[in-house]
């Protein structure tokens, strides 16, 4: 299970992004972090954007609910979902792959 640290408006969690991946998926876990493959390249902010549309979609949520908060530049990145709680979080994320967090 990934850590997930909540408050009052939202959730964080930490994301390791493997880019110019075949497809845009989620693999698995990397230690305590969400392990998501992506086909966007780590230029420009590509790859930070993919990451963004592709988790506001899984959470059907709008993109500016989504955001990083730490990581930017790195592959280990920490996103912050505004407007939603822990319980939410888990119950997409668990519906988003063939395996439970």
């Amino acid at each position: 299970m990934i850590p997930v640290r909540e408050t009052a408006k939202d959730v964080t969690f930490s994301v390791k992004v493997h880019p110019r991946a075949k497809r845009t998926a989620i693999t698995g876990m990397a230690g305590d972090a969400l392990k998501i493959s992506l086909t966007a390249p780590p230029v420009d902010g590509k790859a930070n954007k993919a990451v963004i549309e592709f988790l506001a979609g899984i959470f059907e949520i709008p993109r500016s609910s989504v955001t990083i908060a730490s990581g930017a530049t790195s592959r280990l990145k920490v996103i912050r979902v505004i407007g939603m709680n822990k319980a939410m979080l888990e119950q997409r994320l668990n519906g988003a792959g063939n395996f439970k967090f």
